[in-house]
């Protein structure tokens, strides 16, 4: 596979090369006023430096964690791992501890907490200091951007980077599909070409996040970019309520009652989901890069990848997806080696870090030699990553939106809910967070 070719311009850090900088770095307490002031640099001093890392179960950071000590051998990351959904349920008791991490991963929901307390730092000297607008993806940080109350993101300051992309896109059977759909009628035609052979169209775990996701999979094609970052970002005035999303809901109701959603999908998981495609049960599974490696070693060659076609067969411009992103404690005593731990996340050597971990890397343009699936979706990936095209996931848009979007996509899978009562759902948990 031909990848574009790696940008001279990002190489790995180097204490050789390091900088020492004058500009200063300030956290700020819930009250606004400045806590203390950091002398930011880009130099790792030789002394030997422990730092803490928290994370929830993601495959990567152990791996990234050895990569940077590895090149700097007199620092030590120690890792704390704690699973998921304990982890967003902890994870600002942690910051707000005498014993807080340096680097912890960062979550949306966490960020409404950690931001306007005070727990995070402004990366934004450090941004500049490295450069890292020309070395992450820009949608990356903006996602990780906000204003100091945490309600508006895609603006103000930088308090996290990524660590590794994800995609969401369609998974296709090639024993029952012989070819990715070009068009969305085309994708229509094969799941109903699917039904009619008695085969299951589409695997899908309402119960979950897979119903949503297949909503969002839709309106990524059906709707206006610049509307959709407006409404997940929080701007003002920005509502869900228009006819693109409309259309992308009445188009994912109307495939419940064809028959291409199975009727049980509310009550299924988005592990049985996967089990049932990867068992060759159905054509087409929609979902994260994040399952690939599962389904190469199920599946081997029988399985592809292509993004959700565009109406019109362009070649699709914009794609959900998210990173694993790490943010600095304010807490933290050594805040400039965290964040070279931070930097070297875009590096080469984490590039194949990250694939090798099952995500996008975050330079896009690594030469990676993937093949087979990993190689499918690493080049439907980096045009879209390299336009700027990657948007956040629905549930961004509000603390609350989850428990709007899950029940919501269930109630129109068993149309027990209208595409109008649904949007108007998830407009009602915006305006609660953000105001109408």
């Amino acid at each position: 596979m031909t990848r574009p070719a790696r940008r001279a311009a990002v190489a790995a850090l180097s204490v050789t090369t390091a900088l020492a900088l004058t500009a200063c770095a300030g956290t700020s307490s819930p009250a606004g006023n400045t806590a203390k002031k950091i002398d930011v640099s880009t130099t790792i001093p030789s002394d030997p430096v422990t730092l803490t890392l928290a994370y929830s179960n993601d495959p990567p950071t152990k791996a990234l964690i050895d990569g940077f000590t590895k090149k700097h051998p007199n620092v030590t990351i120690k890792p704390q791992m704690t699973p998921f959904n304990d982890y967003i349920k902890s994870i600002k008791l942690a910051m707000s501890s005498d014993a807080a991490p340096d680097i912890a991963q960062y979550n949306p929901g966490a960020m409404n907490s950690l931001v306007p307390a005070g727990l995070i730092l402004d990366l934004s000297p450090w941004a500049k200091a490295y450069g890292w607008t020309g070395k992450f993806p820009p949608a990356s940080l903006e996602v990780l951007s906000s204003d100091k109350a945490a309600k508006q993101f895609g603006t103000g300051s930088l308090y996290a980077v990524p660590g590794g992309l994800s995609v969401l896109g369609v998974f296709y059977n090639k024993k029952i599909v012989k070819a990715a759909p070009k068009t969305l009628a085309e994708f229509e035609a094969a799941m109903q070409k699917a039904k009619d052979a008695g085969q299951t169209p589409l695997s899908n775990g309402a119960l979950q996040v897979g119903g949503f996701h297949l909503w969002n999979a839709l309106l990524n094609v059906t709707g206006d970019v610049n509307d959709y970052r407006s409404w997940v970002y929080g701007k003002p005035g920005a509502t869900i309520e228009n006819p693109a999303a409309l259309k992308a809901t009445q188009t994912l109701a109307d495939w419940a009652k064809k028959g291409y959603i199975p009727s049980g999908a509310s009550a299924t998981a988005d592990a049985d989901a996967l089990a049932s495609f990867a068992k060759g049960d159905s054509a087409f599974l929609i979902t994260g890069n994040w399952v690939a490696s599962a389904l190469e070693t199920e599946m081997k060659d029988d399985v592809g990848f292509f993004l959700m076609p565009t109406p019109s067969g362009e070649p699709a411009k914009v794609a959900s997806g998210a990173s694993v992103a790490y943010a600095i404690s304010s807490k933290s005593k050594h805040p400039n080696v965290a964040a070279a731990f931070l930097d070297y996340l875009s590096s080469p050597e984490a590039a194949k870090i990250e694939f090798d971990g099952g995500f996008m890397p975050v330079d896009t343009k690594a030469e990676l030699g993937a093949e087979g699936l990993r190689g499918e979706i690493a080049t439907a990936f980096a045009p879209v990553a390299q336009s700027n095209g990657i948007v956040p996931f629905p549930d961004y848009a509000s603390p609350g939106m989850i428990d709007k979007l899950t029940p919501g996509i269930q109630g129109l899978i068993s149309d027990k809910m209208t595409p109008d009562a649904f949007l108007r759902s998830l407009q009602e948990s915006w305006d609660g967070h953000h105001g109408s």
